[in-house]
């Protein structure tokens, strides 16, 4: 599951919690249950504007209890924790904004080629085959080189085999060799539509990926 779609996920339950918390307590607040005549459940406390969140007796009685302020401080120091590392995964970049060039013999003189020209490239030398419905490459940080990460999605009877072989002697190799890399090292994920069954409305369904290395 990539990122994106687990911070959606994430973001969409804590958006759904936070807002139905905040209906019902708007709805207190307003003392919306009394107007409408509507029965809150009954777990909830906040049911008119002047009832306390909690009540003063269960205030008493938890701050009294040895659990309440450990449990208390443990779980905002987890949430806190939890929220910072959530936060510094998202600032954290894994794809890099360009790829330095050799430029042997010629002192002074720094070229970098731009991530996303390189990308396009990449993307383009890979879907001129006719099975290749989709592709996309991208470059990311990995210790001591660049990497790049492809997603290759084919036709229903796409042969992954050969669509391998033209990534590594067609765009890898032209890359490698355009910018006098000594490796480019590449993850390729390979999908193949498979057709929906006769008699069946008419579908496409995605196999379990294939993934190739290539060093």
């Amino acid at each position: 599951m990539s990122r994106t779609v687990v911070n959606r996920v994430l973001l969409g339950l804590v958006g759904a919690v936070l807002l139905g918390v905040g209906v019902l307590v708007l709805a207190g607040g307003l003392d919306l249950y009394r107007r409408l005549g509507v029965h809150p459940p009954g777990w909830w406390p906040l049911t008119s504007p002047d009832q306390p969140v909690v009540g003063a007796r269960s205030r008493r009685r938890w701050a009294g209890s040895s659990w309440w302020w450990p449990t208390v401080l443990g779980g905002l120091s987890v949430l806190v924790l939890g929220t910072a590392w959530w936060l510094v995964a998202q600032l954290r970049r894994t794809g890099l904004p360009g790829i330095a060039v050799p430029t042997p013999g010629v002192a002074g003189l720094r070229l970098r080629v731009g991530a996303r020209a390189l990308e396009e490239a990449l993307e383009q030398g890979t879907a001129v085959l006719p099975e290749v419905e989709r592709a996309g490459v991208r470059l990311v940080r990995a210790p001591g080189h660049p990497r790049l990460r492809g997603a290759v999605r084919l036709t229903p009877g796409g042969d992954p085999v050969a669509l391998v072989e033209h990534f590594e002697d067609g765009p890898r190799a032209d890359a490698v060799r355009s910018l006098g890399l000594a490796e480019l090292p590449a993850d390729l994920r390979i999908r193949v539509l498979q057709e929906a069954s006769a008699g069946r409305r008419r579908r496409v369904a995605r196999r379990r990926p294939e993934r190739r290395r290539l060093e």
